[in-house]
């Protein structure tokens, strides 16, 4: 199993609710065949510059370990996902 870390942005005009929701989900899916190290849910902070029309977002840092399947279903459901605005999944060197 390789060692990644994934950061996504969710819209920040949906509830808190929703927002646990879509956070369960991705950790579902990354556990569905991987193993979360560290996860931390960063709050709603300032963007540097508007996407899709939003100027504020809620923050989620995961460091998971998974084989590369799990990576390429956590990107495909990110990329239809309507609550992530953007995401970016890297391999963990450290």
């Amino acid at each position: 199993m390789r060692k990644y870390e994934v950061m996504y942005i969710i819209r920040p005009d949906i509830e808190q609710e929703a927002v646990q929701a879509a956070v369960e989900k991705f950790q579902g899916i990354i556990s569905n065949g991987g193993e979360i190290t560290k996860h931390d849910v960063m709050g709603k902070r300032r963007l540097a510059y508007e996407i899709k029309k939003f100027r504020d977002g809620v923050f989620v840092l995961v460091n998971f370990s998974a084989e590369p399947a799990v990576v390429n279903e956590l990107e495909r459901i990110m990329k239809i996902s309507d609550e992530v605005i953007r995401y970016l999944i890297t391999n963990d060197v450290a």
